[in-house]
Parts: C-alpha cells; sequence; structure tokens
C-alpha cells in the first residue's frame, strides 16, 4: 500500500450532476491517489456511470469540483491522452483483426505501444490476424484492456468490463491488470459488482448508495475503522453516542453492530470483531436502503 500522501490523480469537492428533474449525482467528495486500483462500488442507480462520464469529460457537473490529473476533464487530446476508458460494451470492431486495431490505435495515439499488445495477446494465445468477432468474450475483453493499455495512460477508467466473462477470464483480465498497475505510473478505478473480484484486486474504495458518496478511502483503512459488536439484548444508547451506528440487527436475545469506531469499544457485554469487505459494503446499502443485510445478496449494475 502506497502512502497517504501520494498526489491525487482524482480529485472531487460537493460534484454534482442533475439531468432535469433527477439527481444522478450529489455533492460527492471523492479522492483517488496516483497509483491505486480503486473499487467504484454502488446499486442500481447509484451514480457509478455518471461519475465516471464526469471524470472522462463526457458529462459535464451542475455543481462542484473536479480535478483529473490536475486539471479540468474535458473532450480533447491533451487530456485524453493521459486517460483510458473501457465500458461493457466493448469498442471493437468485429470485421478486424487485433492486428487492424493495433495498427488504427498507432495512428490514433502519439505514444501508442503496439508491441505490449502483440505481446500479451501470444501470452493469452490469443491469434492476432483472426476476426474480433471470432473471438470469445474473454478474448475480446483481453484484446480491449491490451488495446486500451497501449495508449500508455496515467488514469484508466472500467465501467463493468467483466461482467460478462467467466471465471477464469476475471481472473486473467484482472491480472493483467494488477500487472499494469505493478510496472508503475497507473491509477484505475474499476466499477464492478463482483465483490470477491474486487477484494483480490483493489486496494482503494468508492462507495455509492442514492447518488452520494458513503465511503471513499484505502480499503486497509476503511475496514480498520469499522468493527461488529455482538452482544445481548441490550439498550446501546451509550455505544452509538460514542461511536457512529452503521447497521444494527436486533432480536430478542441478540444485538449486533456494524459501526465506525472513534476509540476502543470498553462495554464488556459485547465481543468485538474486524469486518471483510463485503460486510462493510452490504452494511452501508442496507443502511441506506433501511434493509436488513440478509435482504442484500448482490450489488447490480449502475444503470
Amino acid at each position: 500500500m502506497m502512502a497517504s500522501s501520494d498526489p491525487a490523480v482524482i480529485q472531487t469537492r460537493r460534484l454534482s450532476k442533475r439531468y432535469r428533474r433527477v439527481t444522478a449525482l450529489s455533492e460527492a467528495t471523492v479522492t483517488v491517489p496516483e497509483g491505486r486500483i480503486s473499487a467504484l462500488i454502488g446499486p442500481n442507480g447509484a451514480g457509478k456511470t455518471t461519475l465516471l462520464r464526469l471524470l472522462t469529460g463526457l458529462a459535464r457537473p451542475t455543481g462542484g469540483d473536479i480535478t483529473v490529473l490536475g486539471g479540468t476533464p474535458r473532450q480533447n487530446a491533451a487530456f485524453l491522452s493521459g486517460v483510458g476508458f473501457l465500458a461493457q460494451e466493448i469498442p471493437l470492431y468485429r470485421h478486424l483483426s487485433a492486428e487492424d486495431h493495433i495498427g488504427i490505435g498507432a495512428h490514433l495515439n502519439a505514444r501508442w505501444d503496439g508491441t505490449s499488445v502483440r505481446r500479451r495477446l501470444e501470452s493469452l494465445d490469443i491469434p492476432v490476424d483472426r476476426q474480433v468477432g471470432r473471438l470469445s468474450g474473454g478474448q475480446r475483453a483481453q484484446l480491449a484492456l491490451a488495446l486500451t493499455l497501449a495508449k500508455r495512460p496515467r488514469l484508466l477508467l472500467l465501467d463493468e468490463p467483466v461482467a460478462a466473462l467467466d471465471p477464469l477470464a476475471r481472473r486473467q483480465f484482472l491480472a493483467h491488470l494488477a500487472e499494469a498497475v505493478a510496472d508503475g505510473g497507473l491509477t484505475v478505478v474499476l466499477s464492478s459488482h463482483l465483490l470477491a473480484d474486487l477484494e483480490r484486486t483493489c486496494d482503494h474504495l468508492i462507495l455509492l448508495a442514492k447518488s452520494r458518496v458513503q465511503l471513499c478511502g484505502d480499503i486497509d483503512t476503511l475496514l480498520a475503522e469499522h468493527q461488529v459488536l455482538v452482544g445481548p439484548a441490550k439498550d446501546t444508547t451509550a455505544i452509538e453516542r460514542d461511536h457512529t451506528l452503521v447497521q444494527a440487527v436486533r432480536t430478542a436475545r441478540q444485538t449486533t453492530l456494524l459501526i465506525r469506531r472513534s476509540g476502543p469499544v470498553i462495554d464488556p457485554a459485547f465481543e468485538v470483531a474486524d469486518v471483510g469487505l463485503e460486510e462493510l459494503v452490504l452494511g452501508y446499502m442496507g443502511q441506506v436502503a433501511g434493509a436488513a443485510p440478509a435482504q442484500l445478496t448482490s450489488i447490480g449494475e449502475d444503470q
């Protein structure tokens, strides 16, 4: 994990976006330091795609401030040369081959590294001369990622790129992504609803719900700040006064609390346990939705 003093690649303050009467994103304050792989998580309509569109300059905010790579996002060559964007609908020409795509990329990008694409495809046994439409879904995703990285961006934004892939293809895709970040100079924001994949790959978290940022920070730090308390059915006013209550589940005999602690928990009636990423995410989503954890089974795509 990099130090917290790493420069911010993404910095927003009270960022908002409205579409007529609909608020797609409300006062979002987000910081993503350089070199992170940030998991962008949220339920349907939480604002994930809206945030990614704002970060790429495809949409303009209606309020707040946004800085990406030290400047304002805009659809011009100077800004876009440092940003790679890959959506779930992989933008490839099905009748062209991978070699054709490499040639197009060389024509459009000044810092193009076509050799890295060929090397990556060779390591995955993906033929460069076969039409893209004849490749499997996993092969197309790997090609799209290799092409996006070939422009050597400083920031890579991924909107549900692995949602339709089988488990092996997802693991290969995410392993390639982690290798690219380890090589240095790349920061990633990865939107996905597959928590197990994100937990293996990401070291930073942006959690959106109801168009608002619920959590933003390094995953290790966020997990250390939260705990689960399990104890008898009793009044918990003192605990709630001293700590931030995220979610409570109460039965006739037992109380289970997810808290963001502000210090040690001193009530001896409660056992204290660490929190996992899935438990943390579902706890915050349950808080916003007003639902018990058992009702939250997965996190869907943004609409």
